[in-house]
């Protein structure tokens, strides 16, 4: 088969004033041989181009452009993921989203507060200038390389390190001060001494001095949250900042109106205080070491990764580090050692352990010319392969960039967090100094009305609303990579978990990919050989998985194929060539329509084999024909059966209330034999390859949502026409372009997973923002007094800060559930 050429391009287009302008780009461009569409925008100052490569390039697109009055200039889209420090609930994802948008040239932009990431798509402009506005929003630039997945983890154990530290310091002054408070207001024995209402002074002071070690302990709660103030973008720690500042100074003031004299107690809120800040403290502790076991899937994935190699040179051996190795270079592998990196084995043979690439755990053997991937583990023999892919192109590297891209994308059910995050803490705000005046006017006192404004504030929790999409899309994205399911974007997830009709492709999806011919037909006046000598040097041009299944039948045969002079595949027919000085054309009905022969009589064939060239196929085989000079030669049947695993995997999608369909270029009986045995009842067959959109695009039409499952190459087409396209990589290329989501092991039983997965993934995403938005829902007006208001009792401030703490800390603990998906 042939594969998709069509490539999409992006152009800036100066100079064009009105519709007329737009209008005579277009015509000019459409008119250039191998371009299939045009699309300009006047508003924008864009064309979108879709033409052949083959036929045309950018340079000549722009030439063409610039003949018709007008300047063209190429776009080239980059992308980078930025690691942001110092964000902590929604309202920070919010303003590091705004200030990235307004750089200059910057397409995209989606923020992750799971991940601590910026993904960014922008044309032009410098990434000095996108660091600059994350700065300038007040947060960190931490990483700006790709594949940062290893570099993330260490900083999440680092910021769990620092937490600890933190919260041991902050219990070291609160747990004295928790005690002696508690112990009074219980009414346990507690020294006169420490008893507030006999001593308040004292004791006040007391409190005073175990308050401040905490708040310094603390303090950057409050120069983040009060940067986020002056910068226009309140958050969360503005929200504990202003709460806690308020009650510690109102108890500062009471106690300094008593030690001049003033007054014979105070209200003291120096207990509270201490206690929301070892709260928050505890709640920063657990949101970390949850955000450090998300990651961990794909930490386990990277360490896989050799960190050292051994070079062998002409003059002996030496050890360097993995990441110096270079393509080209030879490399000895040790009994139990991980391959350092992809590579071919060039000496020696052994056997591999490769469950990374294939699921299975049985080794696999290896000897001179087999392909090997770096992380996988070396067997009993010693080997010494040649690196043939290394850094960003190796496979493990761009299975950890695949997953961290999809990490930092933004799914779109996430959009309405995002829209409530943008005025969340100021409407908090509001209702906090809306509930405390009102409570006042309501003849109340300070101290209530206090207590009521400082609760509303810190019970509010944006942070559980900016982690409730992100945390489950990490752990779910991970958890699919440690099975060989490669997601690639949140969208991807959304939309399987909606799924209504699954198409296989039949070749090396539902059958095992590696025909076998099993029998050769020769006409009157030619033998098998003859036969299979010309149609295996026509398929020596061809990769379509037949034309190999001839090319080892003559191999095995002995059977020599020549080179060949003119080849043209046809794609969904066949191909043809000059065999020496004959025409030679090898393929299906369709390919002997093309040189004028009828096999549905027969044709040349012998008597006693009419039956099978007329059929085409008998109990799922398939026909090749072979023509020579415009006579047909013969036949070569061959049959590719089905996996052992079809029948079941597909009865599996099946029970999951899908539709499962057969899309294939093989004849109608061939497909119906496979799709009866494994349990299909619809089928598409003889689709050419171009024609498969069509289908795709007709059961969209119908209302269906379509997932198209292939082999990433030659069904590229119809996998981007598909709401979710899903690429079978056989382990070998995990970036095909056009799929979704890319299933690393080869295997049917992995697509029912991969559809599993997401249902899985999206519903912990929906009771995740249940959760957030009824807690917040519910928590507010509580913490403003509405059960006062109707008898009952008032929210203590302590009580708020402990719900604050575990809000967000609950979200997480539900997408870890997703860890024990399997």
């Amino acid at each position: 088969m042939a594969t998709d050429m069509r490539k999409k391009q992006s152009f800036d287009i100066e100079g064009m004033t009105c519709a007329a302008c737009v209008r005579r780009v277009e015509r000019c461009v459409s008119s250039i041989e191998g371009v299939e569409s045009v699309a300009v925008n006047l508003a924008t100052e864009r064309m979108e181009v879709c033409f052949d490569p083959e036929a045309i390039g950018e340079e000549g697109i722009t030439t063409t452009v610039a003949k018709a009055g007008f300047a063209a200039r190429l776009r080239s889209l980059h992308e980078v993921i930025l690691g942001v420090g110092g964000m902590t609930c929604a309202a920070c994802v919010r303003r590091v989203e705004r200030r990235l948008v307004k750089v200059e040239g910057v397409e995209k932009v989606a923020v992750n507060l799971a991940t601590e990431t910026a993904h960014i798509k922008y044309v032009g402009t410098r990434l000095r200038d996108l660091r600059e506005a994350v700065v300038a929003a007040g947060y960190e630039v931490l990483v700006s390389s790709e594949g940062a997945t290893g570099d993330a983890q260490a900083r999440r154990r680092r910021e769990l390190a620092v937490q600890v530290r933190h919260l041991l310091w902050a219990l070291l002054f609160w747990l004295p001060l928790f005690a002696i408070e508690m112990g009074d207001m219980a009414g346990l024995p507690v020294p006169a001494l420490l008893s507030f209402s006999l001593y308040p002074s004292r004791v006040g002071v007391l409190h005073l001095l175990l308050v401040l070690p905490m708040l310094w302990i603390a303090r950057r709660v409050y120069i983040d949250g009060a940067r986020a103030i002056l910068g226009g973008g309140p958050n969360m720690f503005s929200l504990i900042a202003i709460g806690t500042t308020a009650a510690f100074a109102y108890s500062a003031w009471g106690l300094g109106t008593m030690a001049w004299g003033g007054a014979a107690t105070f209200h003291t809120y120096f207990p509270a205080v201490s206690t929301i800040i070892a709260l928050m403290l505890f709640g920063r502790y657990l949101e970390a070491r949850s955000r450090l076991q998300a990651g961990e899937a794909m930490g386990a994935l990277l360490r896989l990764k050799s960190e050292k190699a051994v070079l062998v040179e002409d003059d002996g051996e030496r050890e360097i580090a993995a990441d110096d190795i270079e393509v080209g270079d030879n490399l000895r592998v040790r009994p139990g050692e991980r391959v350092p990196a992809d590579a071919r084995v060039v000496e020696g043979e052994s056997t591999v352990d490769e469950s990374l690439l294939t699921g299975e755990s049985l080794p696999v053997g290896k000897t001179v010319g087999d392909e090997v991937t770096g992380g996988s583990v070396n067997g009993a023999g010693s080997m010494v392969v040649e690196a043939t892919r290394v850094g960003r192109d190796a496979l493990l590297m761009q299975m950890a960039r695949l997953v961290e891209e999809a990490q930092a994308g933004k799914a779109p059910i996430a959009r309405l967090a995002d829209v409530v995050s943008g005025y969340f803490v100021p409407v908090v705000l509001a209702i906090g100094f809306a509930a405390g005046a009102g409570w006042l006017l309501a003849g109340e006192s300070v101290a209530f009305a206090l207590q009521v404004f400082v609760s509303v504030l810190i019970i509010a929790c944006p942070c559980s609303l900016g982690l409730a999409t992100p945390a489950a899309i990490m752990v779910g994205t991970g958890r699919g990579a440690q099975l060989g399911i490669l997601v690639k974007s949140p969208e991807a997830l959304e939309i399987a978990q909606r799924l209504h009709v699954v198409m296989l492709d039949k070749t090396g999806t539902i059958t095992e990919g590696k025909p076998q011919v099993v029998e050769i037909i020769p006409a009157d006046g030619y033998g098998e050989d003859a036969v299979l000598h010309v149609a295996a040097a026509v398929e020596r041009g061809s990769e379509h998985p037949l034309a190999a299944a001839v090319l080892a039948c003559a191999e095995q045969r002995g059977v020599e194929a020549p080179v060949t002079e003119g080849f043209v595949a046809l794609p969904g027919k066949g191909a043809r060539a000059m065999v020496g000085a004959v025409a030679v054309a090898v393929g299906n009905r369709r390919m002997m329509a093309e040189v004028g022969i009828d096999v549905r009589e027969g044709g040349e064939l012998p008597v006693q084999h009419q039956e099978k060239g007329d059929g085409e196929s008998v109990a799922g085989r398939t026909v090749v024909y072979v023509a020579v000079d415009g006579g047909l030669a013969g036949v070569i049947v061959l049959v590719d059966r089905p996996r052992p695993s079809s029948r079941d995997d597909i009865a599996r999608l099946q029970a999951s209330g899908l539709e499962v369909v057969m899309l294939t270029g093989d004849s109608r009986e061939a497909a119906e034999a496979i799709a009866n045995e494994v349990g299909i009842d619809t089928v598409h067959a003889e689709v050419l390859p171009g024609d498969k959109v069509a289908v795709v695009q007709v059961l969209q039409r119908q209302g269906h949502r379509v997932a198209m499952v292939g082999d990433g190459v030659n069904d590229a087409p119809a996998l981007a026409a598909a709401d979710v396209g899903i690429a079978i990589a056989a382990g070998t290329d995990v970036a095909a372009e056009s799929a979704d989501i890319v299933l690393m092991h080869s295997r049917l039983t992995d697509v029912a997973r991969a559809i599993e997965l997401s249902r899985a993934v999206m519903r912990t995403v929906r009771q995740n923002l249940f959760w957030a938005f009824f807690y917040n829902a519910a928590g507010i007006p509580l913490a403003a007094g509405l059960l006062y208001l109707f008898g009952g009792p008032l929210l203590n401030p302590m009580l708020a800060s402990l719900a604050m703490a575990f809000s967000s800390v609950s979200v997480v603990a539900n997408a870890l559930r997703l860890r024990r998906f399997a």
